[in-house]
């Protein structure tokens, strides 16, 4: 763990395990903090077994509706027995469509071509590809169904129709059970935050890993990776090196493609085919501002704004975070095709370029025209992995490879089997169970 001071406010990083790299961007006064999506309670509920009791250092959030914004106006997503802008018809037909329609034959298939066959091309065009501008940052024609959207192709696949699928529980995990989890469904959490921000997370597994003896490296970049005689890594770490006889990887699977040395070959060229894209995140404070609407926020179609890929209501989420005296907070998130041509073209991407984008659209979709009081700028770099189509058969591959020639090296983190926070914790836990051979006890 390290924390230094920057130009502007505090830059902290967050090191988890040798290979494991997480960033927060600088922050000014007042701090504003981004709620994380919480629809399984289950990872949280893990992680209080570091921080401590729930009721200490936690906040949720009941479930808000999301909206949409087509050709202007904001749109609330009803309309299931009569048509309601931005669709044509009511999306009760859309669902009976869906009900009819055989299923697929191929072992994968695009977001956007498995949404537009079942539900017809405006669910596919406007609702699938903001969700998955919202959830990836991508493009829901290139995106996979079954590595991005499990449970709907799992549907398919077993009920032959994902509404009967999704209502008989196809695809559905078991979940573990507990105080915390049985709460978060009876109050219908969407959303958890942590008090104080969610560095705390990783402060308190500092704690908890250091008062075991576990040691923490700290500013140590790793330079490559070289397989022993014996059977153990040798990890370069610059100037020194250390042996281990188990790595478990978070970078993402690009890096660790180019840490590989030569004998994991074909593993490292399954993984450096797992590319991920770059989010620019705007936080704006207003003072005396009022939304038009309440809600989580609500997501941008490609078709309506390349750039803007939705904004997040902080203030409907969390209201107690909005400080003294309180001010409206939303967070803008930029990118898709926009950004990924700038960074083709190679363009300068400053802190005025996004901020001006964020304001903008604050002003056109939410009429948020003065000013901002506070506003924070970061560019997370190649931070969302892209489940690209057949993603499934790149894991299959990098699975295989691990088994057939007993690498001590064990995969986890965002670029395999979930990109948001509560699928990283849970990718975690999975990666302990992996290398102990059994679930553990803390």
């Amino acid at each position: 763990m390290e924390r230094r001071r920057g130009r502007k406010g505090w830059e902290r990083r967050w090191r988890l395990g040798v290979l494991g790299l997480v960033r927060r961007g600088r922050q000014s006064a007042p701090e504003l903090r981004r709620p994380v999506g919480a629809r399984n309670p289950a990872p949280a509920d893990r992680a209080s077994q570091w921080v401590g009791p729930w009721s200490s250092w936690a906040e949720a959030s009941a479930a808000w509706p999301r909206v949409t914004t087509c050709a202007g106006p904001l749109v609330h997503p009803r309309g299931l027995l009569r048509a309601s802008p931005p669709f044509s018809k009511p999306l009760l037909w859309a669902g009976l469509r869906e009900l009819i329609t055989p299923p697929g034959k191929d072992p994968d298939e695009t977001v956007h071509s498995f949404t537009q066959r079942r539900l017809g091309p405006e669910v596919a065009s406007l609702a699938m590809d903001s969700l998955c501008r919202g959830v990836f940052a991508g493009n829901s024609r290139e995106l996979s169904i079954r590595s991005c959207f499990p449970s709907l192709f799992q549907a398919e696949q077993t009920h032959r129709s994902v509404l009967l699928g999704l209502l008989l529980g196809a695809g559905r995990r078991p979940q573990p059970d507990s105080a915390l989890i049985r709460q978060a469904r009876a109050e219908r959490w969407s959303q958890w935050s942590l008090r104080g921000g969610l560095e705390r997370l990783p402060q308190a597994l500092n704690t908890h890993l250091t008062s075991r003896g576990v040691s923490v490296l700290r500013g140590q970049p790793v330079c490559g990776l070289s397989l022993q005689a014996e059977g153990r890594w040798k990890v370069s770490l610059g100037d020194s090196s250390l042996e281990a006889d188990h790595i478990i990887s978070t970078v993402p699977a690009s890096v660790l493609s180019k840490l590989l040395p030569a004998e994991a070959a074909p593993l490292a060229h399954a993984l450096s085919t797992i590319t991920a894209v770059s989010v620019a995140v705007v936080n704006l404070q207003y003072r005396g501002a009022r939304l038009p609407v309440q809600g989580f926020g609500h997501l941008v179609p490609s078709s309506e704004d390349p750039g803007i890929l939705g904004i997040v209501y902080d203030s409907v989420a969390f209201p107690e975070q909005d400080g003294s005296p309180p001010g409206l907070r939303v967070t803008v998130m930029l990118g898709g095709s926009w950004l990924q041509t700038l960074e083709a073209r190679g363009s300068v991407l400053s802190r005025e370029l996004f901020q001006q984008q964020a304001q903008e659209a604050a002003a056109t979709q939410l009429g948020l025209k003065e000013p901002p009081s506070h506003c924070l700028v970061h560019l997370h770099k190649n931070c969302i992995p892209q489940y690209t189509l057949g993603h499934w058969q790149k894991l299959e591959s990098a699975t295989q490879f691990l088994a057939a020639q007993r690498l001590p090296l064990t995969l986890a983190g965002a670029s395999y089997e979930g990109v948001a926070v509560n699928d990283c914790i849970e990718s975690g836990r999975q990666a302990a169970v992996r290398v102990l051979g059994t679930e553990p006890n803390s």
